[in-house]
């Protein structure tokens, strides 16, 4: 039987919350490529051993590894971090004598004690002497993280009811200056195009917008189960509706015969 204006009419009103929910979570988080654009380096965190730093500092001879994160992410950050620190370890570069990697959380609730434990676990996976001075794990107020997250064109939210970040997930590689040279979206960091990204930085260089898309950090399962028990909802209140409506049916049918069976005997 096809559904009847009315039936359609509530499973849109049910089904399309949900769905518009997901939708404007995928298109609120994402990367916008801002290459050659300038880092606010001004901007003051707080680094791993709980000193007031600003960017700058981390910015002079050497093209600078940005990550955006989040220590207590639940879901891909440490698998995009593992995986960078991977590539990096099969580098014939050092961090501190090539390159500086700074990681910085997004998440305000984070501490430099918690920053200090990740330092601690990547150094000791990058499997390099003397690197320690190489990388940083920062923590920020609420402006100074807004004011680099826009700078690098990083959308994300904050979704209370997970209590997690949603957020895109790859590194940018910065110029000595403090210039964006080169996105990488995703989780994956080829060695030879990650080698390359940092000679062509060191050199002030700016290289191409990637064009793949990029991958969000970011349990879905919130949304889809609304948007499940929306459509479970509407199907239910669909099919309860079709019973009333093949009830009525008979019953007109029902009156119609007995009408023409009256009209006959006379």
């Amino acid at each position: 039987m096809a559904m009847s204006p009315a039936l359609w009419l509530m499973v849109m009103v049910l089904v399309l919350p949900a769905h518009a929910l997901a939708r404007d979570a995928r298109s609120t988080v994402g990367w916008d490529q801002r290459l050659s654009a300038s880092l606010p380096l001004d901007q003051q965190f707080v680094d791993e051993k709980a000193q007031a730093v600003r960017l700058s500092q981390f910015f002079a001879a050497r093209p600078v590894i940005l990550v955006l994160t989040y220590y207590d992410c639940p879901n891909l950050c440490g698998t995009l971090l593992t995986s960078l620190t991977g590539q990096l370890r099969r580098l014939d570069f050092n961090a501190a004598r090539e390159f500086q990697v700074v990681v910085v959380s997004i998440a305000t609730s984070d501490t430099p004690a918690a920053a200090a434990r990740k330092k601690a676990g990547y150094l000791s996976l990058y499997e390099r002497s003397g690197a320690e001075p190489g990388w940083h794990f920062l923590t920020g107020t609420p402006y100074a993280i807004q004011a680099l997250t826009n700078a690098v064109g990083f959308r994300y939210f904050y979704d209370a009811a997970t209590r997690q970040y949603a957020h895109p997930a790859g590194i940018v590689i910065a110029t000595p200056e403090g210039r964006i040279a080169r996105y990488f979206l995703g989780f994956e960091f080829p060695q030879r195009e990650l080698r390359y990204a940092l000679l062509e930085a060191s050199s002030g260089r700016i290289g191409s917008p990637m064009d793949r898309v990029g991958l969000l950090c970011y349990h879905y399962g919130q949304v889809a189960g609304k948007y499940g028990e929306a459509i479970t909802a509407a199907l239910r209140a669909g099919g309860a509706l079709i019973v009333v409506l093949l009830v009525a049916l008979v019953g007109i049918l029902l009156m119609r015969e007995r009408g023409d069976g009256r009209s006959k005997s006379r």
